[in-house]
């Protein structure tokens, strides 16, 4: 609708407005195609030189978090979309999305992928609801 306002984050000149830049824990690296650090070599539009995020080799055994800001709570006019492009190219590695909403102190996994779609880009959706203010 009219009212809808897109972020727009592609990780060229910062973190972008989603993600905090205090929230960039040990582990992940913002990298390209061209760092010399193995698959995958472009983004997901084919480009050597545009960055992305990627876990860094020394991360095997553990896991890895990115947290967003905080986004005010959905209704009927405004939910919340969340469209990402992914790569996962470990057989073991797991990556999921996870709800926190500010009332809990647990988070809620709302979405999932293991192994199987590996060393490919994959782009997927989620769509949020939450009568209050919430992370991702």
């Amino acid at each position: 609708n009219s009212g809808s306002s897109w972020n727009n984050c592609d990780f060229e000149t910062n973190l972008c407005k989603v993600l905090p830049e205090f929230n960039l824990q040990p582990g992940w690296i913002r990298r390209n195609g061209q760092s010399g650090m193995g698959p995958p070599y472009s983004d997901h539009n084919g480009n050597e030189s545009a960055y992305f995020f990627s876990l860094s080799s020394e991360m095997h055994s553990s896991s890895a978090t990115l947290r967003t800001n905080v986004f005010l709570p959905t209704d009927e006019e405004h939910l919340c979309q969340i469209k990402f492009h992914y790569w996962v190219s470990q057989m073991s590695g797991t990556f999921m999305m996870g709800l926190q909403k500010h009332s809990e102190d647990t988070v809620t996994k709302i979405w999932q992928v293991s192994g199987e779609l590996r060393n490919r880009w994959n782009v997927d959706t989620i769509t949020i609801n939450s009568t209050e203010k919430y992370e991702v």
